[in-house]
């Protein structure tokens, strides 16, 4: 596998970076786990949350240089970057202020004694993180296992390694020991066997449903614990009562956030009643509104998408669907000749049997339906093999808190497209994966919770 940066915006490749031997990779694990059964483990909660507190400060200090590293490798435009600093700085912080709490033991109130959970690190795990965002991701993963006293061994995307480099740098930096946040450049057959052995003691992927399907599967064989976080084709529900002007606004930032290059981002504009073709024709004037250019430029509204790979993958798609039967409503095709650039896209006619129906779209491309009542709307988000996120928009908050609940996902947003935060917990259910990130939920999943039950003996006489 090679890891390599390649500028999406004009195709010049920028820096190559040798692939990890097997005994590379075997004397990665070797230190991982000598430092979780030696150092880590044994840290108080105060002693990791000084490290990776210090790795947030440090994120923070060097927002600049890693923006434009997510930026010059993956196309995300500057500001983007930033913000997406600074949300994986809160994370990191967040967790270093609060798993002391979140992981204190639990008493529970039973006649058969003194009982109450506790709970404890599993050891080495394993994280296999994508390019879109590739601090966010890192950091969802790190900040509550590394504060719950596990030890950490990441594979990220072949495409962002300087960033990956950057990541682990501040754990370094921040005087992390050697072992606990380990960067590896492997590939996959390298990670299966990670998995196979008896060292590593689960694994968490943000990807796509393939590769959920292969690390759950080699994880179940292994008996391991797993969460995966895969892929997403959310529903963005417009009721009758919702302003329009609105509405269309939260679309673009909904659908082209990212490039729209975001498993949570919305996908699938569902409108009920007569305005459809209203809002239809205003989220295209809207999106063709939206100017290309240099992420590194800050007045960018459109970046380019990660990668002529990724550009051919949504042109494929997209002509997939108009031959069964779908309608280009606008946008459908490149921009230009240099540069991973798409015109932001709606694809309208979309029917049942149409592969595009349940497929992801993993850029800027609307799939719209019309919807005569909210009934029907329902239906159609809850029509598809994933379950990650939802938005409703109304003018009655009461009531899209009522359809958000009929919603089949594992989060569901009120008038605006996707919201996160630390104490938000993130996750989804059918082929969207399972397992929680995030809040007091997510630094739970790699832990032991371990009963203990003292049961006081009866004195009899002798």
């Amino acid at each position: 596998m090679a890891y390599q940066s390649i500028n999406p915006l004009n195709g010049e490749l920028l820096q190559k970076f040798d692939q990890h031997t097997d005994a590379q990779m075997e004397s990665a694990l070797a230190k991982a786990d000598s430092t979780f059964q030696n150092v880590w483990s044994k840290a108080s909660f105060r002693e990791r949350a000084k490290v990776v507190g210090k790795a947030a400060s440090l994120m923070l200090e060097r927002k600049e240089q890693l923006a434009r590293l997510a930026a010059i490798e993956m196309g995300k435009r500057i500001s983007e970057g930033r913000d997406e600093v600074e949300m994986s700085a809160a994370i990191l912080k967040y967790f270093a202020d609060h798993a002391e709490s979140f992981l204190a033991p639990q008493p529970i109130d039973t006649p058969m004694g003194d009982a109450h959970l506790e709970f404890s690190p599993l050891g080495v795990l394993v994280g296999v993180q994508p390019w879109n965002f590739p601090y966010y991701q890192l950091a969802r993963f790190a900040a509550p296992n590394l504060m719950a006293g596990n030890v950490l061994l990441v594979k990220h995307s072949s495409g962002v390694p300087q960033c990956a480099l950057a990541f682990e740098q501040l754990f370094t930096d921040a005087g992390a020991p050697c072992g606990a946040f380990t960067n590896l450049f492997v590939s996959s057959d390298q990670v299966g066997r990670l998995l196979d052995d008896p060292r590593t003691k689960g694994v968490a992927l943000t990807g796509s449903e393939q590769a959920g399907e292969s690390l759950a599967s080699r994880a179940g064989k292994n008996l391991k614990r797993s969460t995966m976080e895969l892929g997403g084709s959310d529903a963005f529900i417009v009721l009758e009562d919702c302003d329009l002007e609105f509405a269309v606004k939260m679309a673009v930032l909904g659908r082209v956030g990212n490039v729209g290059q975001t498993c949570i981002g919305a996908k699938r504009f569902i409108v009920v009643g007569p305005r459809a073709q209203q809002f239809l024709n205003a989220f295209r004037d809207a999106l063709a509104q939206l100017k290309p250019g240099d992420p590194l430029d800050e007045s960018t509204a459109l970046g380019p998408l990660s990668s002529e790979t990724a550009l051919d993958l949504l042109l494929k798609q997209v002509g997939e669907a108009v031959a069964h039967g779908a309608r280009v409503f606008a946008g459908g095709d490149r921009i230009g000749h240099q540069g991973a650039f798409m015109q932001p896209t709606i694809v309208t006619d979309v029917k049942p049997d149409n592969p595009a129906f349940r497929q992801e779209f993993f850029g800027p491309v609307a799939l719209f339906f019309p919807a005569k009542d909210e009934e029907e709307a329902i239906a159609i988000a809850n029509n598809s093999p994933f379950g990650l996120g939802g938005s409703v928009y109304t003018s009655d908050i009461e009531h899209g808190k009522r359809v958000a609940s009929r919603i089949e996902t594992g989060m569901v947003f009120v008038n605006y497209p996707f919201i996160s935060a630390p104490e938000l917990p993130f996750g989804g259910i059918k082929r969207s994966g399972y397992g929680k990130e995030l809040s007091s939920l997510g630094i739970q999943e790699f832990v032991n919770k371990k009963l203990i039950c003292a049961i006081k003996p009866k004195m009899g006489k002798a």
